[in-house]
């Protein structure tokens, strides 16, 4: 795996001047020694934008990551409603802006794989802004002084737009760039290769069709078609390396913020029952726990591994005591780790997903067809992989072996959920499958949201606007506010 670092210390240097969009209405200062437009050539802006990519992501998961029970405030705080302010800074301040000058100056050159990456980047940004709350500023966001007050894009006229922008991007990178102003040391997640962002682009298309199946004239069956282009192995993963001068996000407010004593969150007992055998015994005495496990968290030194309920008092299910936190030295929680956007192991999810829908399966059904359980084994393989551990006793585990007659939805389901541990699209998921317990075993409505409020029992769905927004653009914010208890469109 080719561990390209990044280099940050030149991107307060590289954010351009935003003359594309108002200062009213993105509400900038720039910094003395910001460099203009004009100053700037196509390559100097790629490495700031797919930085600030996975920053929004990071940001995203901050927000989500509690609603799906993968950590929660130390001694098993839950949070409440969210607006994800980072990610909307992240989407409309930082990343479309640069987007919208490197496609006019890749347009000038004729650099179209620019261009193509660009779009990908773009699709990346409404995806995760559409899906975290729902309509969004997009067709009218961009036009500086000509409109102040832009009006919000449907769910779905965005998502048409995501596949527009992929399938252009495709289109394009599959061209011969003949402008001489090729992707190399400033494309922070393949160093321009371009055959890995094709299928970057095919396997966040068929991530995205996933999540419409049922809205329109997409299939499970398309989205197989799709993931057929996409990832071919762990090399391919959309991912960005940190080092010891740039810290990883989650090490600094996990690990650093613990060790000197400040709030930080513990891993949620949901993530830990679905790996310590509490929801899924083994059968095997070779395993007590899943092997990711440690890899993701530590415990109090015990043999024993219980998260915490959000909610309990620091509780685990069974009443007593949750004790694991964050690793110090984990996966994601080393100071140079990764931060993840998409992986071959999702995209095996993904597809062994979309092959028990296309034969018919639903969420209580039980038995797939070999397509779908050879991408589940697969995906779970290259989970494992992915993480160091060894996969051979897990795998042959009668509790994950259960054979094409025997799998459902709830097995692919929950290893996609443990894989994509700090992934903002585990959100998606809850969602599109309504918090059913039928697929994601054990999950239980946090207590604080079982409890007196404005939204006891109920789920928590979507974001709700960033107040700076709704002091810039009240009156749009205004027609399109929702309660954060209201499904999005893809989610009715």
């Amino acid at each position: 795996m080719n561990k390209f670092i990044i280099k940050i210390g030149m991107f307060a240097l590289l954010l351009v001047g935003f003359s594309a969009c108002s200062d009213e209405y993105f509400d900038i200062n720039t910094p003395s020694g910001t460099a203009q437009e004009d100053q700037l050539r196509v390559s100097d802006l790629m490495a700031p934008v797919m930085y600030r990519v996975l920053a929004g992501q990071h940001s995203a998961e901050q927000a989500f990551g509690n609603y799906t029970q993968y950590f929660v405030g130390q001694g098993g705080t839950a949070s409440g409603e969210t607006t994800a302010s980072g990610l909307w800074s992240s989407v409309y301040l930082y990343t479309l802006p640069n987007i919208i000058t490197i496609k006019e100056k890749a347009e000038a050159i004729d650099a179209i794989h620019y261009s193509a990456v660009a779009d990908i980047i773009t699709a990346i940004n409404l995806g995760i802004a559409t899906d975290s709350w729902e309509n969004i500023p997009y067709s009218e966001a961009t036009n500086g002084q000509d409109n102040l007050f832009p009006a919000f894009d449907s769910q779905e006229f965005i998502y048409q737009e995501i596949f527009n922008l992929l399938d252009g991007a495709i289109s394009e990178l599959q061209k011969v760039d003949e402008s001489g102003t090729y992707l190399g040391t400033d494309d922070l997640i393949y160093e321009g290769d371009i055959d890995k962002w094709i299928r970057a682009a095919y396997t966040l298309k068929a991530r995205y069709q996933l999540h419409v199946i049922g809205k329109g004239s997409v299939t499970a069956s398309d989205v197989l078609a799709t993931i057929e282009n996409g990832f071919e192995s762990n090399a391919d993963d959309f991912q960005m390396f940190y080092d010891d001068k740039n810290q990883n996000p989650w090490y600094s407010t996990e690990v650093v913020a613990k060790g000197s004593g400040n709030f930080h969150n513990d891993l949620a007992s949901q993530l830990v029952s679905s790996m310590n055998g509490d929801y899924f015994p083994f059968e095997s005495n070779a395993l007590t726990i899943d092997p990711r496990l440690p890899v993701f968290g530590e415990n109090d030194g015990t043999d024993e591994w219980k998260g915490y309920v959000s909610g309990g008092g620091g509780l685990a299910p069974d009443g007593t005591l949750g004790n694991t936190g964050f690793s110090n030295g984990g996966f994601y929680t080393s100071i140079d780790s990764p931060l993840l956007l998409i992986s071959y192991a999702e995209a095996q999810f993904i597809k062994a997903e979309a092959a028990f829908l296309a034969n018919g399966g639903s969420t209580t059904s039980t038995g797939a067809n070999s397509v779908a359980y050879n991408a589940y084994l697969e995906g779970i393989q290259a989970s494992m992989s992915k993480y160091g551990v060894d996969a051979t006793a897990y795998i042959a585990d009668g509790a994950v072996a259960v054979g094409e007659s025997g799998l459902k939805l709830q097995h692919i389901m929950k290893e996609k959920y443990i894989h994509n541990f700090l992934n903002p699209e585990t959100f998606v998921d809850f969602r599109r499958y309504d918090f059913s317990d039928d697929v994601f075993k054990g999950l239980k409505i946090r207590e604080e949201e079982d409890s007196d409020g404005d939204y006891a029992g109920q789920w928590f769905r979507r974001a709700s606007y960033p107040s700076t927004e709704e002091f810039r653009n009240p009156e749009n914010v205004s027609a399109n506010e929702e309660t954060p208890v209201t499904p999005v469109w893809w989610d009715e």
